[in-house]
């Protein structure tokens, strides 16, 4: 007797919410179109960028949707716990025979296609992520290997064209209405290729003159000999810094920033791009919300021999590195299709010690390159996890290896016992991957030369704040400055006493704060836009709950943000009789309080259901904000606290507030996509709303002496309370009732953009960049 015939069993949809979440529940593929469940697919575009075509594709007559009508180059579902750039890979190659990696892929939007055919059989409720590949030439037609049950023919169509037959109804094409959501894709098509370059150059030219050039070339005097030496090997190190950031901000940043560099010399908006390029580090701009300021079709062009079947006489697929207009929330720490969802699924099916793992500073999340067409079960669902852990030493070994040759070198040379002893613990832990010995090395350097490199910020991680981008800062202590600010370490704990929150949420072992302030020689790495002032390190919360933290300060970067940006602004925005109060002294103490604040309040915290957590794990990608709305608010506390306990000149009390008030205009400038400009915008809006902040009909500034007080306690007790509890829907509703482009902020804004003040700095260092060409 014949064995019996299995037929394959049928494709299985994710049933999504009406608003596109998923519900858990997944269907059959003909369910889902019976019962008009909402679900998700994906479209593929490819375009000629030497033609400007498109290439459409022939449905085959068997479909059941619009059989043998043109359509989209190439298109499917995205099968049960599939990923959508899995699902556009698999797709393309399945339906063409095009095998293409993740970075030819440009998300441009998300469309929602909701209709009724086949007198109501078939009920199609398809959100699609719309994706555009983008080649310098038409692919030869017979490379292309046509799966029979899904295509029968493709060809490439002019924009121009297609556009006309879609509004004209013409029924050989599958219909998309070209003035709706769907014409975006032409639309952004259109706009990219009708580049004038003039207009371009004078805004890129604007969006540059919004960073003042400013030499910082520290002395070099009180340097020892070994020191010296040490130097040029600490900024090689340095150097590297750079090159992990660019790849940790975006799979193909460092290709993208090689391509630019390259051309250029070739032109004047060519030399632009590179310019600004090099400020953001990324095609993302800072100081506008993250917004693209370019696009794919100035990225690197790459050739791949072998993403189709040969052709004779054909050297083979030339396409553009794709980069999408929005800022990939996660960087390139994880996977550029996976989302939060995607991530604590995966994230809860691994051990204990895993999951620490998974969320650690110092790992990342990688997805196994698959081979698409053999990756997938009957029902279309992947055979197995493809997500795994990464340690930072081995996935950036090649250049971790190189900075940590050049600061064992340095440490080789170098005659300072406690650098020596940080530049060799940070060398080690580049290999390990084990960084607390390290920081705490850095904690008690007492060095005249002051390094400050490694892993420490997340706010790339705009996911959920967990991963640590690299970074180097090196200085020369400024000993005079340093003694004069010890007055603030010595008094954390008595703060931590008095804060305006309630006792039971208090530490009764705060350690008091390093503090060293240092005259900047040379920066890299996660330092793209605007510059810090200072920073307040290590973020790993068992050094401190254990150690405290420390704080470096960058005297000379907060003396030219005083005089190149702060005075201007205080000129514009600030009402005349208060002027007086602007003063960099107030500004900067400020900004040393701002530091402390951060070593002070909640870090590790204990749950309403008694579990032991912290700060950051709960609020995640809300904490970086609020954090550093914290610090400042609190730090204006704290100045009041002890100018009353009679430990600073009463004569602060008036010129910190004015100069924080002329303050709140500078960080916000930076955008509120940056944890630093959002978190300052909740400030600004919650002390007007109280009354604190005044405007006149002028347009100016002032602050009411009467209400200011109050309101700065109110809103830190609101932000210590809300860390204390671990509590971010309530850090998420605070910061969307304050954290905006309110009307008086907008005008503050323009005001300042047509007088021209510069947003920030963009430093220039003479001295190290010598050092460092006499030693290449």
């Amino acid at each position: 007797m014949a064995e019996p015939q299995h037929q394959p069993q049928e494709e299985h949809l994710d049933v999504l919410t009406r608003t596109g979440e998923k519900t858990g529940i997944s269907k059959p593929r003909g369910q889902v179109h019976r019962d008009g469940d909402y679900h998700r697919a994906v479209h593929t575009w490819i375009y000629s960028e030497s033609t400007g075509e498109l290439l459409l594709q022939r449905r085959s007559d068997c479909k059941d949707s619009w059989p043998g009508l043109w359509d989209i180059s190439s298109a499917g579902h995205i099968s049960a716990g599939d990923s959508s750039l899995f699902s556009a890979r698999r797709e393309l190659e399945e339906e063409l025979g095009i095998k293409l990696p993740n970075d030819a892929f440009e998300l441009l939007f998300v469309y929602l296609q909701e209709c009724v055919i086949n007198n109501g059989a078939f009920i199609n409720n398809e959100y699609n992520d719309v994706y555009l590949v983008t080649t310098l030439a038409p692919i030869p037609l017979e490379a292309f290997t046509l799966q029979e049950s899904e295509v029968s023919a493709v060809r490439y169509i002019s924009i121009g064209e297609y556009k006309s037959s879609l509004a004209s109804g013409d029924e050989q094409y599958v219909p998309y209405e070209v003035d709706g959501q769907y014409a975006q894709l032409f639309t952004i098509i259109e706009e990219r290729y009708k580049e004038n370059i003039e207009s371009r150059s004078l805004s890129l030219q604007k969006q540059i003159n919004r960073y003042a050039a400013i030499h910082l070339n520290p002395e070099m005097t009180g340097l020892s000999e070994g020191d010296k030496e040490a130097l040029a090997y600490v900024l090689k190190a340095s150097m590297v810094m750079d090159d992990i950031f660019y790849e940790q901000t975006w799979d193909s940043n460092p290709t993208l920033r090689d391509w630019l560099k390259e051309n250029s010399s070739t032109s004047v908006i060519n030399h632009l791009k590179w310019l600004y390029y090099s400020i953001n580090k990324s095609p993302w701009s800072c100081l506008d919300e993250n917004n693209p300021f370019l696009t794919t079709a100035d990225s690197a062009v790459k050739l791949l021999t072998d993403a189709t079947k040969p052709v004779s006489g054909w050297k083979g697929l030339e396409y553009r590195a794709a980069f999408p207009a929005i800022k990939p929330p996660g960087a390139n720490f994880y996977p550029p299709d996976m989302d939060k969802k995607e991530f604590e699924l995966w994230k809860s099916s691994l051990s204990d010690a895993e999951q620490k793992e998974a969320i650690d500073f110092f790992t990342v999340i990688r997805r196994h390159d698959v081979d698409l067409l053999s990756s997938t079960n009957g029902l279309g669902l992947k055979k197995s996890d493809d997500l795994y852990l990464v340690p930072f030493s081995e996935e950036y070994k090649s250049s971790l290896h190189k900075a940590s040759e050049f600061l064992l070198k340095a440490s080789e040379l170098s005659d300072t016992s406690s650098l020596k002893r940080l530049l060799k613990a940070k060398a080690d832990a580049f290999m390990s991957n084990y960084y607390y010995e390290s920081d705490i090395a850095w904690m008690e350097l007492d060095s005249k030369l002051d390094v400050t490199i490694g892993p420490y910020e997340t706010y790339e991680d705009a996911l959920f704040g967990y991963k640590a981008t690299f970074e180097a800062f090196v200085g020369i202590r400024d000993d005079t400055a340093t003694s004069q600010v010890k007055l603030f370490g010595d008094h954390l704990q008595q703060l931590e006493k008095n804060l305006p929150l309630d006792d039971c949420y208090k530490s009764d072992s705060v350690s008091a704060a390093p503090i060293r302030v240092i005259q900047l020689l040379f920066n890299a790495g996660d330092v793209k836009g605007p510059q810090t002032v200072a920073f307040n390190l290590p973020n790993d919360e068992r050094i401190v709950n254990e150690r405290g933290t420390c704080m470096v300060l960058l005297k000379n970067v907060s003396e030219a943000k005083f005089r190149h940006i702060l005075q201007p602004i205080a000129d514009v925005c600030i009402k005349d009789k208060q002027k007086q109060y602007i003063d960099f002294e107030s500004f900067y103490t400020h900004t040393v309080c701002h530091e402390c604040c951060h070593g002070i309040g909640p870090h590790t915290i204990v749950l309403p259901d008694g579990q032991q957590s912290t700060v950051r794990l709960e609020l995640q990608e809300v904490h970086s904000a609020l954090e550093e709305a914290k610090a400042d608010i609190v730090g204006l506390w704290a100045l009041k606290y002890l100018i009353d306990q009679g430990l600073l000149p009463k004569s602060f009390l008036k010129s910190m507030y004015v100069s924080f008030l002329a303050g709140c205009f500078r960080s916000i400038r930076f955008g509120l996509e940056e944890a630093h400009g959002k978190g300052q915008a909740l400030q600004f809006n919650w002390l007007y709303d109280k009354g604190a902040f005044v405007l006149h009909s002028d347009g100016t500034f002032s602050v009411d002496f009467t209400k200011v007080e109050e309101a700065v306690e109110g809103l830190s007790r609101e932000i210590l309370t809300i860390q204390a509890r671990g509590d971010k829907g309530s850090a998420k509703s605070l910061l969307k009732c304050y954290a905006s482009m309110t009307q008086p902020l907008k005008d503050a804004l323009e005001k300042l953009e047509n007088v021209q003040v510069p947003v920030d700095i963009a430093p220039v260092f003479t001295v190290a960049n010598n050092i460092l060409e006499k030693t290449s």
